[in-house]
């Protein structure tokens, strides 16, 4: 028998090292980050986020995760706010060094985050519904704009409330401003008449002097768009303590906080891509998991939580399209050319890395839940990033 030679065993030792190594890194863990607000405004709606994102991990990683490659979550509170955002994506994306990122956030957040998203070069899935128009090469986003948004609510108090004047309230930021600029436009092509339009700081609580203004104005609706969470909270409260009983349209109310608010939402009008009611097999395997994952501590599924679960497919859905690879510029490609039937119906992130969504309009009830009144199918979200290479 011939013995084999050094050079042959070493060329085998060598061979065995390389294959033992690249089996130890396809057998590593794809890290997705989840900055979110846990303390600040967003701190009423992002334990749902959370729980959504360990429910697409866990279906996931059960069915054999990404590429043979587990989830692990990597949770960051970015308080709702720039200054948190800054420090919670230094720590993702620098340290951490995820893979992806995926998030419901404040639009004060998400601009402080875009900067380092873009020099660390991480794919951003942006899952909340936003004031349109913030535009990045890494960023994709799922959530409504107000072109899908603001006319269902518009429209429905015109037609059938009569409504000619409005009074608009907001968070002084970037989502309260952005809303209620194409909300004002909107009304006003439609020959509507805005008789007022106020805004407190997005951490904002005491709505006694703008609330007086709507009664002295005493428009025939009033509309609003706050940073969500406990504004949405604060000003519903004072609305209805103040007796005023013209139709109001919630441009950030989500079902979850809907809920949690009793009967002082009853009667608030909405216009989602997401709702509880929507009947699909989909629809009913995401909250069968919630409530299997989470027994009595599940939160109200809403329009954050589901986009987020959905972020989680649609990502995986473009490593695969990419060839397999996580490859951030590959990845980034791919995610306006998948699709994702999710709890909302179809999803696909291609009219300039934003997605067309069937929207509902709906009206609080009593007890919280939500009655659609009409669905609008598929609605485009319109031109908002144009000059995106």
């Amino acid at each position: 028998m011939k013995v084999p030679s050094r050079s042959f065993l070493t060329r085998l030792s060598l061979a065995a090292l390389l294959s033992g190594a690249a089996g130890a890194q396809a057998a590593e863990p794809l890290r997705i980050g989840v900055p979110v607000g846990l303390s600040g405004a967003n701190s009423v709606v992002a334990p749902g986020v959370v729980q959504a994102s360990q429910l697409a991990t866990d279906e996931i990683n059960a069915a054999g995760g990404i590429l043979g490659r587990r989830i692990e979550l990597e949770i960051a509170d970015d308080a709702s706010g720039a200054v948190g955002a800054q420090k919670a994506y230094d720590t993702l994306v620098f340290q951490k060094k995820v893979d992806a990122v995926i998030a419901m956030e404040t639009s004060a957040a998400r601009n402080a985050a875009l900067p380092i998203i873009a020099r660390g070069k991480v794919p951003y899935l942006y899952t909340s519904f936003y004031e349109g128009r913030s535009c990045n090469r890494w960023m994709h986003v799922n959530g409504w704009v107000p072109e899908q948004q603001v006319a269902p609510v518009v429209d429905h108090f015109m037609k059938t409330r009569q409504a000619k004047t409005f009074f608009l309230i907001g968070s002084d930021y970037a989502f309260g401003r952005g809303m209620l600029k194409f909300t004002r436009e909107y009304i006003e092509k439609q020959g509507g008449k805005v008789v007022g339009e106020e805004y407190l700081p997005i951490d904002g609580s005491d709505w006694t002097a703008v609330v007086s203004k709507v009664r002295s104005a005493q428009p025939d609706a009033l509309i609003s768009s706050t940073a969500g969470g406990s504004p949405n909270v604060s000003l519903a409260k004072q609305i209805q303590a103040a007796g005023l009983t013209m139709p109001y349209g919630n441009l950030a109310i989500d079902e979850g906080t809907a809920k949690t608010m009793g009967d002082t939402a009853a009667g608030m009008y909405l216009s989602s891509s997401y709702l509880t009611s929507i009947d699909t097999p989909q629809n009913r395997k995401f909250l069968d998991g919630l409530k299997a994952k989470f027994a009595g501590q599940a939160k109200t599924a809403n329009e954050f939580s589901a986009a987020q679960y959905e972020g989680f497919f649609l990502y995986k859905a473009a490593v695969e399209k990419a060839g397999g690879t996580t490859d951030p510029a590959k990845v980034v490609q791919a995610l306006s050319e998948v699709s994702v039937d999710g709890p909302r119906g179809p999803v696909r992130m291609d009219r300039q890395r934003h997605a067309a969504l069937t929207m509902r309009l709906g009206q609080v009830q009593q007890d919280g839940s939500i009655r659609i009144l009409q669905t609008f199918d598929q609605v485009d979200p319109g031109a908002q990033c144009p000059d995106l290479k």
